[in-house]
């Protein structure tokens, strides 16, 4: 039987963590899209609450979480984690699996660690509604589940793609008081203009930022809120990994070799892994190995420039020094949407590109098969964007049975698939296809990025 581990409610974080305290090196600034001139608060004030601002540039090692949020997030809080022995048997392998199951939060993953704070933050500024993006939908249902919370509104651009392969996620946004389009859509300048190049679009994460970023500009009500990518993201999902250290104590685990989780703009990677790598730097888990999986079709680390660029398609955003495949890339209708962002988050790149996380990447029919695996043995039908973590996981515990290595692993489950059950249906039917995005085209894609004078 797998082992579970819970800690009560009152052991949930009473503060989050910023790894920007304890960086090998200094995050390089962001720059005004218009100006190019280094961003400050007065930048960013238009379109975001003035404590995510103050988060976004925090060198504090320890923000407190507000009791209200703390006490919305006790709902699913702490999540439990699991010892995974029928995976471990399946594959017959020395190695010890852990997996920190954020499926149980009312969405259905991680996201709501980040969506009840910035939601509290900007009723506390006043405004009465948010603009967002969101790509497989998990962000999305978030955001319209924390603002319904607040007495807030929503307006959700939902990458076509998935909008058209996940109509359930709409459908919960709307059961949460949100108003959900496909995006591009008609009703933003820069939705007509992206529709004119290409009707048939499938869209992209670039795109539905440039809609949701241009919305909130221009109407004086609305804020603008990111599921991923920006320093306040990450910092919000600390509470993953903080949990995670004290449940594995209770597993009698006092330390982790490897800490694994899929990568679309890194929020959850970092959730789990940020407080992991603090150990590490501190020297007390000095070989933990830190890996970020990502699809083959959009490999921003694995195969991307870490460069400044946009973080949408539009050049409306900061101009973030990250690994990007340029915003201007437009990957395939892939069913792990959430991972279909050109960019990753600038504290993930930064560490990766110090050498502190590595990254792979992984086809669909791989990362389903492995998916299948763990839902035989486990019994939880995953998002495909966790299934990229397990295939990984899967990987490196066959690599201890060969070895006969008894390392211990731990993953970040992202999320639940009960809403992505279409993809399970085409990999069983065979109907997933394998795409590994053409070096020549992201070669074209970065010719594109904004140039900056440091």
């Amino acid at each position: 039987m797998e082992t579970k581990y819970i800690l009560d409610e009152n052991d949930l974080p009473r503060q989050w963590y910023n790894i920007q305290a304890d960086l090998p090196v200094p995050l390089s600034p962001a720059y005004n899209p218009q100006t190019k001139e280094p961003i400050g608060p007065e930048d960013l004030a238009p379109i975001f609450a003035s404590e995510l601002i103050r988060q976004e540039v925090s060198t504090e090692r320890y923000i407190d979480i507000p009791a209200e949020v703390r006490d919305i997030l006790t709902l699913w809080r702490p999540s439990p984690l699991y010892r995974a022995r029928r995976l471990e048997k399946f594959l017959k392998t020395p190695a010890k699996i852990f997996y920190k199951y954020e499926g149980v939060s009312p969405p259905g993953s991680h996201k709501p660690n980040t969506a009840i704070a910035q939601a509290y933050y900007n009723m506390k500024d006043g405004i009465e509604r948010i603009s967002t993006e969101t790509g497989a939908g998990q962000w999305g249902s978030s955001l319209a589940f924390a603002t319904q919370l607040f007495d807030m509104e929503c307006k959700v651009y939902m990458v076509r793609g998935s909008y058209d392969q996940k109509p359930y996620r709409k459908m919960m946004m709307q059961c949460w008081g949100a108003d959900c389009v496909a995006s591009p859509s008609p009703d933003t300048n820069a939705g007509r203009t992206l529709l004119e190049q290409d009707p048939d679009t499938s869209g992209s994460l670039g795109m539905a930022i440039s809609e949701a970023v241009e919305d909130a500009a221009g109407n004086s009500n609305t804020n603008y809120a990111l599921g991923s990518v920006l320093n306040h993201v990450c910092l919000h999902q600390s509470v993953i990994g903080l949990e995670t250290l004290e449940q594995l104590k209770m597993a009698g685990e006092e330390t982790a070799d490897v800490i694994i989780g899929c990568a679309g703009g890194g929020s959850n990677f970092a959730g789990l892994a940020f407080p992991f790598i603090r150990e590490k730097l501190a020297g007390r888990m000095p070989d933990c190995q830190m890996i970020a999986t990502e699809p083959a079709a959009c490999p921003t680390l694995t195969k991307g420039l870490y460069a400044y660029d946009y973080g949408d398609v539009s050049g409306y955003t900061p101009i973030m020094q990250m690994y990007t495949l340029g915003h201007g890339f437009v990957p395939p209708s892939i069913h792990a949407g959430g991972l279909r962002y050109h960019g990753m988050a600038p504290l993930v790149s930064l560490l990766h590109h110090e050498g502190l996380i590595d990254s792979v990447s992984s086809h669909q029919n791989e990362v389903f098969k492995a998916a299948v695996d763990f839902c035989r043995s486990e019994g939880i039908i995953v998002a495909p964007e966790s299934a990229h973590a397990i295939k990984t996981v899967i990987d490196v515990a066959e690599e201890c049975r060969r070895t006969g290595e008894e390392k211990t692993i731990v993953f970040n489950c992202s999320g639940h698939g009960h809403f992505d059950l279409s993809s399970y249906e085409a990999y069983f039917t065979g109907g997933l296809p394998d795409y590994e995005y053409p070096a020549e085209l992201i070669a074209a894609s970065l010719k594109e990025l904004p140039v900056i004078s440091q």
